[in-house]
């Protein structure tokens, strides 16, 4: 079922730093983000005509691991970012440090990361699915870091089951944060309808 409304939403939180989709298993948090996305990548940034470049991530418990988790949020980026096998890959420097033996902090990697997204010419959304498997306090932290320093040109949804422990009533007065809840993922009567009557073939009446 098409959901304008809830795309018009999706849409004019991009001029945000944060989207969050909180709501129980079942309410189509992933079906409206995977709507949603592939009409963004065949759309254009109003300020500089570029098309958007999406990295999602779909994460699992074993992604708690701080160096993992990183690992793979720098792997998505870069598999929109930088062409494959290109010399000099966006993230690659923030790579080699994580992997290191003896890593630095990881806000120092997440600063290195940082710099190179903020020389990216075009807007790109990093979107993490399924964040409600993240426990570690760790990564946590350093993902409210991460977002503290978001380059203008770059925006992040996180979709999930519970609302994550960042700072979010900061992000809300900040005029920072767009959030979807269960409330607005419910169906309306006209798209219960149109669920029912249209892809259902029930042809119900009104009452």
């Amino acid at each position: 079922v098409p959901r304008p409304r809830l795309i018009e939403r999706l849409n004019t939180g991009l001029q945000r730093k944060l989207t969050l989709i909180s709501a129980p298993a079942g309410f189509g948090k992933t079906t409206l983000v995977t709507e949603w996305l592939h009409s963004l990548s065949l759309s254009h940034d109003k300020k500089t005509q570029d098309k958007y470049k999406i990295a999602w991530l779909s994460l699992d418990e074993e992604d708690n691991d701080p160096t993992r988790f990183w690992s793979y949020v720098i792997g998505a980026i870069q598999t929109v970012a930088t062409p494959p096998n290109t010399a000099g890959r966006l993230g690659n420097n923030a790579l080699t440090a994580l992997q290191s033996p003896q890593p630095l902090p990881i806000e120092a990697i997440l600063a290195t990361l940082i710099n190179g997204l903020s020389g990216f010419p075009g807007p790109l959304v990093l979107l993490l699915d399924d964040y409600h498997v993240i426990t570690a306090h760790a990564v946590h932290q350093a993902l409210g870091f991460f977002l503290d320093h978001l380059p203008p040109q770059m925006h992040l949804v996180i979709a999930t089951r519970e609302d994550p422990p960042l700072q979010l009533a900061r992000l809300r007065v900040r005029g920072q944060l767009t959030e979807l809840r269960a409330a607005e993922l419910r169906f309306s009567s006209s798209e219960a309808a149109e669920f029912l009557n249209r892809v259902m073939d029930l042809e119900l009446s009104v009452e």
